[in-house]
């Protein structure tokens, strides 16, 4: 199998799937989800059980060294068509030499997986453009969070699962890009589905995963947009007796986003219809497009700007910059008033 620099999660699990193995997978990043995937994907698929005593083995980069899994790699199945070796914890390996060395001529029939989390290899060492030639190397980013309501429809679509939009944005604002997280909630979700309706709809998250549907970052951010002071105070007022349902740091990345992005809008050359801000804004579809027509409305291109400024100055607030002793409610309670008013 030919390498692929730069390649993603979904190409390499398709080739996986057909049976193209590389001899080496580097995974590194600090996403631990995609490189759990793809290399259980291995130990469960690469070898038939019966294979797997004599020509599977599992390390830890705390109990091994370079040399040792190096000359691992350098044995030949048994009765297989062949080994798999993979390294967990790998970011625990200090001197990668020996594996610098293996990879300028590895074993065609050794599948070794390099597992590298919590950040990259030190680009100073020869090992990533090596496994380059001969295999795959791919970099696990955390997600931002504009780009988990896509991870959560796509996750629940290969599960032949459908989710509404609210649903899916109330998963993922109480939830956040810790993906492991996520994909456990999700297929809690999953679970409690009855067979003839494969919908996630809010009652069922509000149900299971243990938001409001009423109250949470989703419909904050709907309160503002729509300028709606008693509904948005009412969800504040929640929030501050229910610190678990919603809190400062739930929904200031929500609205700096919904801000920034109105911003864009309010200079785009054409805004007038729901495809024209689509296209502005690069959405997906012309959906969301409808919250910024409400929005170019309610605020100003001034005041937007007023906006975002505030909320920078109330993200430093809430991480101690120049802010000795106001709260995370007080804060919300300030944030929501300049934004109303």
């Amino acid at each position: 199998m030919p390498a692929k620099q730069g390649t993603t999660f979904q190409h390499i699990m398709r080739d996986l799937k057909s049976r193209k193995f590389a001899p080496v997978y580097m995974l590194m990043g600090d996403e631990s989800y995609y490189i759990d995937q793809i290399s259980d994907y291995i130990a469960e698929h690469a070898l038939r059980p019966e294979e797997r005593d004599f020509n599977q083995t599992i390390c830890f980069g705390s109990d091994s060294t370079a040399v040792q899994i190096a000359d691992m790699a350098r044995r030949y199945p048994m009765m297989a068509e062949y080994q798999v070796i993979i390294v967990k914890e790998a970011q625990n390996i200090r001197s990668l030499e020996p594996l610098e060395k293996y990879l300028k001529n590895p074993v065609k029939s050794t599948i070794l997986v390099w597992c590298h989390k919590n950040g990259k290899i030190d680009a100073r060492k020869k090992a990533v453009g090596l496994a380059q030639v001969v295999g795959v190397v791919f970099e696990s980013k955390k997600l931002r969070d504009y780009q988990l309501p896509d991870f959560i429809q796509t996750y629940l679509k290969q599960k032949n699962v459908s989710i509404d939009p609210k649903a899916c944005q109330m998963i993922a604002d109480h939830i956040g890009s810790d993906l492991g997280r996520l994909t456990s909630e999700l297929d809690k979700v999953l679970i409690s589905l009855p067979a003839d309706r494969l919908r996630v709809t809010p009652e069922v998250v509000e149900r299971e995963v243990g938001v409001s549907k009423d109250f949470n970052a989703f419909e904050l951010r709907n309160a503002i947009v729509q300028k709606d002071c008693f509904k948005a105070n009412q969800i504040v007022k929640y929030f501050d007796s229910n610190p678990k349902a919603g809190s400062l740091y739930s929904f200031l990345p929500l609205l700096f986003s919904y801000f920034q992005n109105l911003m864009i809008v309010h200079y785009a050359p054409r805004r007038n219809t729901d495809q024209d801000i689509a296209s502005a804004l690069d959405l997906r579809n012309s959906w969301g497009a409808r919250d910024y027509i409400t929005g170019l409305k309610n605020y100003s291109a001034r005041k937007t700007m007023s906006i975002i400024s505030k909320l920078r100055e109330i993200d430093g607030k809430s991480k101690g910059l120049d802010n000795p002793n106001t709260g995370a409610g007080d804060l919300m309670k300030e944030l929501i008033f300049f934004i109303l008013h």
